[in-house]
């Protein structure tokens, strides 16, 4: 893999810290829960899915550079202060937020380890409120991110040599460790994002589908994953045509066509072997677009329905059978809205090792 520059530029700080998130939430990690067991202060990594990030700048705006490799980049002597920590996204939609402000840019990481080296420069150079490029001053902060695929360990001090930076890693080895025998800040997290019970190591990597079952049925997660890859297939296959079904999108003839593809084993046809191809088709059918009407008697065919239980048939299509399973039921499930439970009731009866007659709770 090359090295890609997700971004390059200015970057507005507000209390010295902006974050980097995979969690969908509004607001990053606090500094006590972030560093926590940590060796180093400045990129805080105890909470699953996301990084706390801090600068030597208390407000205004420094220089950051972003990137992603491929495998372990060379360290550039230039750097000041280096770190490096353990990262792994909970969902394939991870963004470099600033505090206070909308995504910066987007990273594209797929839901796996990575490691991540935080750099900083001139951390000790801001105080107050100061602009990288104020009245040409030159800059008063620059950072450098950089991602790579590696297994978990240890977060660790590569070079220090701010008062800024020590200061910030002093703060995070003061922090109570967890008590022996008791879960990590980072676990507790984990294990609370998962409805309390952490599942499988596979259906933790299946990303935002699985992530999405658990507010819904949390038992059903755990089912699929217990059940075997025939199973697995035959759940997404039976939840791919259940959501069309209801979108009122099965008796389309190039979605039919998919559809018995999907039944037989087969390759999906075209356009569903490429996601752009796929929309551009549903939104210029007149039999499928968001201004199609509505089939006698409204309800599963309305606009909202058709586009989101879509993706249910590329989701049952994963190689991988879990993978499917989760990404179509998720995709039905949406597409049902309020009345998913039924849905889970009815995969239930159909599917005996899934737990029978068992209720799906609603959460919330």
């Amino acid at each position: 893999m090359r090295m890609r520059t997700v971004y390059r530029g200015e970057l507005p700080v507000v209390h010295g810290r902006f974050h980097v998130d995979s969690r969908r939430e509004p607001r990053g990690p606090v500094p006590s829960e972030a560093c926590a067991g940590q060796s180093n202060g400045l990129c805080g990594a105890a909470v699953p899915g996301c990084l706390f990030l801090c600068t030597g700048l208390s407000l205004g705006t420094v220089a950051l550079t972003v990137e992603v490799h491929g495998a372990a980049p060379p360290l550039d002597d230039r750097w000041e202060d280096v770190v490096e920590a353990s990262f792994r996204p909970l969902t394939d939609s991870t963004a470099v937020l600033p505090c206070g402000h909308g995504a910066l840019c987007e990273l594209a990481l797929p839901p796996a380890d990575h490691r991540v080296r935080y750099c900083g420069r001139g951390m000790d150079g801001g105080t107050g409120t100061v602009s990288v490029t104020d009245r040409g001053t030159g800059p008063v902060g620059q950072y450098l991110l950089q991602f790579w695929p590696a297994p978990p360990t240890a977060d660790r001090v590569v070079r220090q040599t701010s008062r800024s930076a020590a200061r910030r890693h002093h703060y995070a080895r003061a922090l109570a460790p967890p008590a022996p025998g008791e879960p990590t800040e980072r676990e507790r997290a984990e294990i609370r994002s998962w409805g309390g019970r952490l599942p499988s190591r596979r259906v933790r990597e299946a990303g935002a589908d699985a992530r999405g079952l658990v507010p819904l049925d949390r038992d059903l997660l755990d089912a699929v994953d217990a059940a075997c890859p025939a199973t697995q297939r035959g759940l997404a296959r039976w939840a791919a045509r259940r959501a069309l079904t209801a979108a009122g999108l099965d008796d389309v003839d190039w979605i039919a066509a998919a559809l018995t593809a999907l039944d037989r084993g087969e390759a999906l046809p075209a356009p569903f072997d490429d996601p752009r191809r796929t929309w551009d088709r549903f939104f210029t059918d007149d039999r499928t677009a968001l201004t199609a009407p509505d089939p006698p008697g409204g309800g599963g065919g309305a606009p909202l329905c058709r586009a989101l239980a879509l993706p249910a048939l590329r989701a049952a299509a994963d190689p991988d059978p879990l993978r499917a399973a989760l990404g179509a039921l998720f995709a039905a499930a949406v597409a049902h809205g309020t009345d998913y439970p039924a849905l889970f009731a009815e995969a239930r009866r159909h599917f005996p090792d899934l737990g029978g007659d068992a209720v799906p709770r609603r959460d919330g």
